[in-house]
């Protein structure tokens, strides 16, 4: 898709180029705020949007990139089977195609698939008790956090349904020895839910280094209403408050992504 389409489509038509034109421009907005909050990897981890229609296509980075440079437009259309279907010089990470296509193969709801390899992040995946409820943002999380085992590097599709059946209905993931994951029905859910699940990770590693001093415990019923309440209040936060800040913020600092 050109600049040009995306303009387009903004400007009236055909509804679905409409949504693609905002979708592809979302996207392009979740890679450069990862870049800018120092989540990226070099030109590795991904973030990936399903496009309108009932064909499952799906927006995921030009593989040689880095998260700084993509655009609207150089997002890269592709199918369920791998397939390119945009006319793009770059390949498509095949690492990053089998855990998003495994997402979006069985999730309705999963707009974005949103997956980093930070180092906050990686972790406390590491970590055999996982994410712990030491504070507020942890607490908020944990109602909706999945785990799954590392197999290696993802290229082996035979791991996709260990992988669906790990997140189930859950929408945040800690892959074990690996990274985060988060999905949303928008690319702001799924950046909002990965906001939080890395501040939790960080908080946490700054926690645990202050070796050999007493930790407040949480009553477990506080626990408890905090995660209640992190269940329902992710989406209307993050699609209308929190995503149009962030791209008033990008429109400021790198406003490129929407080219």
């Amino acid at each position: 898709m050109t600049q040009n389409m995306a303009i387009a489509g903004a400007g009236g038509g055909d509804a679905a180029v409409k949504d693609e034109a905002a979708i592809r421009r979302d996207l392009a907005a979740a890679y450069r705020l990862t870049a800018l909050y120092g989540w990226d990897d070099l030109v590795f981890t991904h973030i990936s949007a399903r496009l309108p229609g009932p064909d499952h296509h799906f927006l995921i980075n030009p593989y040689g990139l880095l998260f700084e440079e993509i655009t609207a437009s150089s997002l890269v259309r592709i199918d369920m089977a791998g397939n390119k279907l945009d006319d793009s010089p770059y390949p498509v990470n095949p690492a990053g195609f089998t855990i998003h296509s495994a997402v979006h193969e069985v999730r309705d709801d999963a707009g974005c698939v949103m997956h980093l390899h930070t180092p906050d992040g990686t972790a406390v995946a590491t970590l055999a008790q996982g994410l712990l409820p030491l504070n507020q943002t942890a607490q908020l999380v944990l109602a909706d956090l999945a785990y799954h085992d590392y197999e290696g590097v993802a290229l082996d599709h035979a791991e996709k349904p260990r992988l669906q059946t790990d997140l189930g209905t859950k929408s945040t993931m800690l892959l074990r020895n690996h990274g985060t994951l988060t999905v949303g029905a928008t690319v702001a859910e799924a950046f909002t839910r990965m906001y939080f699940l890395e501040r939790a990770c960080t908080m946490q590693v700054r926690t645990l280094s202050m070796a050999g001093r007493p930790l407040y415990d949480t009553e477990q019923g506080v626990i408890d209403k905090n995660m209640a309440l992190g269940r329902m209040a992710v989406a209307p936060a993050a699609n209308h408050l929190i995503w149009p800040a962030l791209l008033r913020k990008l429109d400021r600092v790198s406003p490129g992504y929407r080219e």
